[in-house]
């Protein structure tokens, strides 16, 4: 029988509660079954991966909050796994955007999501702290009201947008907090220092990209990280993969890349009903 929403959301809140784990980012179903068919617990989407393979680019603020609730809904249903989503900025300027997306993301299945800080564009790539936490702050009323545990993320996002200013970013992580967030994440955070000064100045779990300071899974959970992302990195790694064979097919107009591949077989198994 299928786990009810109240289900996922009490194990993903365990998951941040009992240590540190790794949730992968997929892009669509067939990502989110063969993710879960390997044993991970959680699963989270990729605003990049999503773009990406709609053929848009990444923060160019092309994909709308229906497409990604598409995505969400296409991936919540391939697995038993809880999932959390990268809302982006939460689709608007307005505290009411960020609240009606995390409503509709908790409509189409979701247990957990961020509200990143970021503007999408303009003269500014930030929003003044103050106005970043009345985001976050309409987000987790919305959170907190759901019946069921659900994992608000409050992003930073100073480090992407070439402010590396950790200051800053742990003053507006710490006023995340302060709004209501459940979880908390810098993307971008580039040394041990600057991690764990991120995970000692909060008194919630922390997560981080995996690949920050070329540091592995084993290094961040000995600095107190309690979730470990991906982000678009397994996206990007398939489409390497991808390129590689079709530029071999295209200059050489052979199939030498066929011995790598995936076996038919083995991927109809891994997608067949169960």
């Amino acid at each position: 029988m299928p786990a009810s929403q109240m289900e996922k959301g009490r194990a993903f809140r365990k998951l941040h509660e009992s240590g540190c784990f790794v949730i992968p980012n997929p892009w669509d179903a067939g990502s989110a079954k063969l993710l879960a068919g390997l044993g991970f617990k959680a699963l989270a989407t990729t605003s990049a991966g999503l773009a990406f393979a709609l053929g848009e680019p990444d923060g160019a603020a092309r994909i709308g909050r229906a497409e990604t609730i598409a995505n969400v809904r296409a991936i919540v249903a391939a697995t038993d796994l809880p999932v959390s989503a990268d809302l982006e900025d939460g689709f608007g300027p307005k505290p009411e955007d960020a609240a009606e997306t995390i409503r509709e993301g908790a409509a189409a299945g979701l247990v957990g999501g961020s509200i990143e800080d970021s503007t999408r564009g303009g003269s500014e790539p930030v929003y003044e702290i103050g106005r970043a936490t009345e985001r976050v702050r309409a987000a987790a009323e919305v959170a907190k009201g759901l019946p069921f545990p659900f994992m608000l993320v409050g992003r930073a996002e100073n480090y992407l947008h070439g402010r590396a200013d950790i200051a800053d970013t742990i003053r507006r992580l710490q006023a995340y907090q302060e709004a209501g967030a459940d979880l908390l994440y810098a993307p971008g955070l580039r040394t041990r220092e600057e991690i764990a000064s991120v995970v000692t100045s909060v008194d919630r779990p922390v997560n981080v990209l995996l690949g920050a300071g070329g540091l592995s899974v084993a290094d961040l959970a000995s600095l107190g990280v309690r979730r470990i992302s991906v982000g678009g990195t397994l996206y990007r790694a398939a489409m390497g993969g991808f390129l590689k064979a079709a530029r071999v097919l295209a200059e050489q107009g052979v199939a030498n890349f066929a011995p790598d591949a995936t076996p038919h077989g083995e991927l109809n198994k891994s997608f067949a009903p169960r």
